[in-house]
């Protein structure tokens, strides 16, 4: 199994024949707005230049403001809790065991007010994971701080917009 370490070793050149993570393996990042985990597990940095995956824990009270990708096309899967998932203003419940699939230029976004949620994300081609390694923290450093339009522009640099 690879670690962080060897991640980044690949990074510099080596391809990868495949590998297995368990839960608490990837690249883990702490969010910069809500302190939930990240853990970034396949991406072009590990090998994967297709496609982005990873998980991301949606603590009680928090979400994911509305948003959407230019050129990604992005898929989740409720690994824990319950939530609401928002698309084109629509609000919708989900929960463990469901599945959203949302095409690109597409709004959206989460809430989770009575529960933690995680969820597993994929995004085609690839985007969200260099998004999170620019405005999260690994753990134990100092959360990032932002304004408003910060985030923007940074998002704007992976296809991404805020509103």
């Amino acid at each position: 199994m690879p670690n962080n370490e060897e991640i980044e070793t690949r990074s510099q050149g080596s391809v990868p024949h495949g590998y297995v993570l368990g839960a608490g393996q990837g690249e883990h990042l702490i969010h910069y707005r809500d302190g939930g985990n990240i853990f970034i597990k396949a991406d072009p940095i590990s090998g994967s230049n297709n496609f982005g995956l990873g998980t991301q824990q949606l603590p009680k009270g928090s979400g994911i403001p509305v948003h959407r990708h230019l050129g990604q096309d992005e898929a989740f899967y409720v690994l824990e809790g319950a939530g609401i998932v928002t698309l084109n203003d629509t609000p919708h419940p989900c929960e463990r065991g469901g599945t959203i699939f949302i095409p690109k230029n597409t709004w959206h976004g989460f809430s989770s007010p009575d529960q933690e949620m995680v969820l597993l994300w994929i995004m085609v081609p690839p985007g969200l994971d260099g998004f999170f390694r620019e405005t999260c923290s690994r753990p134990g450093e100092s959360r990032k701080q932002f304004t408003r339009e910060q985030i923007n522009a940074i998002a704007l640099k992976y296809g991404q917009e805020f509103r």
